[in-house]
């Protein structure tokens, strides 16, 4: 029996048996596998989340109710199943379905997410604008127990009390973020699942003595009134009760019926309420079930295998990590994107995953830093955002020799507008005391790490995603500031990261088509700039044109204007980079496509200016 036909939609959902439902559920999961083992995704998220997708829009209205995600690794049988079904095929292809909930995609989604922990704060903003408009729908926060912990979901569930609306927070609980989760509430999370003294005599009660209400407080029953005293006294501590939130469960994510039931109930409820709901990560695939944080994402089938650029400054890391005691390594709940699993193996008393908490890691490498370590912090661009903050104030105010390992930084590729590695140029550049590098090869990304390791003050360091060039690339390769390629005449190129490879190309292309051949240069050290070095050398020719891998407002093209200006000199500049734009998700070719950074677009960009 196929129930997902062309044209499904959540209202055909409603008119399946509840019998038929866990096929529903086979079929959703078999859509999933075969279209991200095809295009690559989030898959291990999803497939745990199936029956409980289900559940939900069999009581609630995804049209007028607001069904919140928390980042959106688990959005795919939603998408599926609101009507996206004819399109999930094109799923984070270019002009195809989002990876993530998108506003403008689909009226289903409510809120844009990407970045975990936003979903109970935004749903609260939700809550709070319905009271006010006097409004009738049901508010629901779909979060995850990694997600949980982040500090941005602490400040919204402590606020719950605050705001007097009634919400529902649904708590995905699989014991793993992308690897297993971390921190002491893990462990209440734990607690609450596992008590099996309290479940015994929970079970007890509904075989013997069934309720025939809803759970509302207040009951006047002497029997309700014995249960709730036996609760009190065998129930595990619960800390959503102590900040006012109604607690229930844990019940089991994989069971529709029971999950239809509690959620009615939810539903009907006059208060903050939260249902928790263990489920499996990756169910339904047994490789994924094996081994959850391998397939927490895939690359699409025929993804070649090669040496990243991750796996290189691992390794390089773990090299001065034996030199010097005093390195330590950070992440936050991405050993495995970050390749630093060798590392916590090697050195298990000096490797921190901190879980998601960006802003929490850099200041604790901030104190390590003042007690007289050296601390390593792996990080994606992307997720750099949420500690910009701690970046200034912490470390970079306190001058603290603290190595930022920017992962992803640039275009990322089908991840969408959310994971573009973006602003730690733009950003990082009007930070004080903080230098900045973007090594192009591998022998450059090691002697920048050198020198950052001998820094007494911050550094951060950028780096693309995907594969590294190996050894030199070119044998004048070296140093660590603006670093001559290949000479030239007429015109140079200025760049760095990824953008040296299409230096490369363009001055190939300018040979075989009779152009001008440019001097290319390699803009390792990013800040500071020496404006007499870079003067002296702009002034050898009529044109230069900056390729930036970030946006070009902020970006270190503006260095290259500043002095062109300050200093009066006669040059044309040209820049090339990501405009004022969010990022759509494409390939990384086809973004560099879109806006212009390809040597088609420089070579013909120049003729017209020469």
């Amino acid at each position: 029996m196929n129930f997902l036909k062309p044209g499904f939609t959540h209202k055909d959902l409603l008119n399946i048996d509840d019998d038929d439902l866990p096929l529903l559920a086979d079929e959703v999961r078999a859509v999933i596998i075969d279209t991200v083992r095809k295009n690559g995704g989030h898959l291990g998220s999803s497939l745990g989340v199936v029956e409980l997708t289900i559940a939900m829009l069999k009581v609630f209205d995804p049209l007028n109710d607001r069904i919140i995600f928390d980042v959106g690794h688990q959005s795919y049988p939603y998408k599926i199943l609101t009507d996206r079904f004819d399109q999930f095929h094109t799923l984070r292809q270019k002009d195809g379905l989002s990876g993530f909930p998108r506003r403008n995609e689909s009226p289903y989604d409510h809120f844009n997410t990407g970045h975990s922990s936003t979903s109970i704060s935004a749903a609260l903003g939700y809550a709070k604008a319905r009271d006010l408009l006097g409004e009738n729908r049901n508010v629901v926060a779909f979060i995850g127990d990694a997600s949980l912990i982040n500090g941005l979901a602490f400040e919204a569930l402590n606020y719950v009390h605050e705001t007097n609306s009634r919400l529902i927070i649904i708590l995905n609980d699989n014991r793993h973020s992308i690897s297993n989760r971390v921190g002491g509430f893990s462990t209440v999370l734990a607690e609450l699942s596992a008590n099996t003294w309290y479940r015994g005599i929970k079970n007890f009660f509904r075989r013997h003595f069934p309720e025939k209400r809803s759970p509302y407080e207040g009951s006047t029953n002497p029997l309700a009134r014995a249960r709730n005293l036996i609760k009190a006294f065998t129930r595990p501590i619960n800390l959503f009760d102590k900040l006012g939130i109604k607690y229930w469960g844990p019940f089991d994510g994989h069971d529709i019926a029971n999950a239809v039931r509690m959620l009615t109930l939810a539903k009907n409820y006059y208060r903050p309420v939260i249902l928790h709901f263990n489920t499996v990560k990756g169910k339904g695939l047994p490789e994924a079930e094996a081994n959850p944080t391998k397939y927490h994402q895939v690359s699409p089938a025929g993804t070649p295998k090669f040496r990243t650029w991750s796996e290189a400054a691992s390794e390089i890391a773990e090299e001065l990590a034996m030199k010097d005691e005093r390195i330590v390594c950070f992440t936050a709940a991405m050993m495995t994107g970050v390749k630093l699993e060798r590392f916590s193996r090697e050195f298990p008393g000096r490797f921190f995953d901190v879980g998601i908490a960006e802003s929490h890691m850099l200041t604790m490498a901030a104190g390590l830093a003042a007690g007289g370590m050296r601390p390593w912090v792996f990080i994606y661009s992307t997720f750099l955002q949420r500690a910009m903050d701690q970046l200034m104030h912490d470390i970079a105010l306190q001058n603290l020799p603290v190595v930022i390992m920017v992962d992803r930084a640039g275009l990322a590729g089908s991840d969408g507008d959310t994971h573009q590695g973006m602003l730690d140029i733009p950003w990082g550049r009007s930070v004080p005391n903080l230098e900045i590098y973007a090594p192009c090869d591998e022998d450059s990304l090691r002697e920048c790490m050198i020198a950052a390791s001998k820094r007494e003050g911050p550094t951060l360091i950028r780096y693309p995603r995907g594969k590294i060039p190996h050894g030199k690339i070119s044998v004048d390769s070296h140093g660590e500031g603006i670093v001559k390629i290949h000479d030239g005449h007429s015109w140079a190129l200025f760049g760095n990261g990824s953008s040296v490879g299409i230096m490369l190309d363009v001055r190939d292309m300018a040979g075989n088509e009779g152009v001008d051949v440019p001097a290319v240069y390699d803009v390792r050290r990013v800040k500071p700039v020496d404006a007499e070095e870079l003067c002296g050398i702009l002034g050898c020719y009529k044109a230069v044109a900056v390729l930036e891998d970030n946006y070009m407002a902020g970006g270190f093209g503006e260095a290259f204007g500043a002095v062109i200006a300050e200093k009066g000199l006669g040059v044309k500049l040209l820049r090339f980079g990501v405009p004022d734009v969010c990022v759509k998700h494409a390939t990384q070719e086809q973004q560099r496509e879109l806006y212009g950074i390809t040597a088609r677009n420089i070579i013909d960009s120049y003729r017209n200016e020469a």
